[in-house]
């Protein structure tokens, strides 16, 4: 009998074992699937924090998505700017090429973006091109602004020009007109503006 229930623990400690490992086993398992799971949210996540600011202005009533300028507008710009001094504001700044550039023309720039990703990465560029305390730039939702034109024609003062890239005035008559296509670049001269009007 001794032997018989020596066998039966034996079998009930190796059944137990078994039954341990099985446990531990399926422990491993929900733990890795736990894990990936855990990973493939993340980077869900990570992913929709990254692309919404992207996306979102596409789906507005005016879709402006972000375009960055070209070399060719930059210059264009930069070719309006000529014999002038003072502040430059980009309205919709984008990576900050425009404010930059400007910056190193000697400017004060600052540039308006709605998308904060945009916005650090033209901080860190200014910052890499050694303008940074004369290029700066916030995070600020344009569509917001009453009527954009007129509430720059209240604000400017007479010598200022306002400089419109990729998406014209529709209102005003620009002084100057430069490149073509998408590079295309309008001047408007505030004091020539505030003369048309009766």
């Amino acid at each position: 009998m001794n032997g018989g229930g020596a066998e039966r623990e034996g079998d009930t400690e190796s059944e137990t074992g078994s039954r341990l490992r099985a446990i531990a086993n399926g422990l491993k398992k929900s733990s890795w699937g736990f894990f990936l799971t855990g990973i493939v949210g993340g980077a869900l996540v990570a992913v929709y924090a990254v692309a919404t600011p992207f996306l979102t202005p596409a789906l507005r009533k005016i879709c402006l998505p972000f375009v960055p300028a070209t070399t060719k507008q930059i210059a264009n710009v930069v070719k309006m700017l000529h014999c002038r001094r003072g502040s430059l504001v980009d309205i919709g700044s984008g990576d900050g090429r425009v404010v930059i550039a400007a910056a190193k023309e000697g400017f004060t720039a600052v540039g308006y973006e709605l998308n904060p990703w945009l916005v650090w990465y033209s901080r860190y560029r200014a910052w890499r091109e050694g303008v940074q305390d004369s290029a700066k730039f916030y995070i600020s939702d344009l569509w917001k602004m009453p009527q954009l034109e007129e509430k720059l024609e209240l604000e400017l003062k007479d010598d200022a020009r306002v400089i419109a890239c990729r998406f014209p005035f529709p209102r005003w008559t620009p002084d100057h007109v430069t490149g073509e296509g998408v590079d295309t670049v309008w001047a408007y001269d505030l004091s020539t503006l505030r003369g048309r009007r009766p």
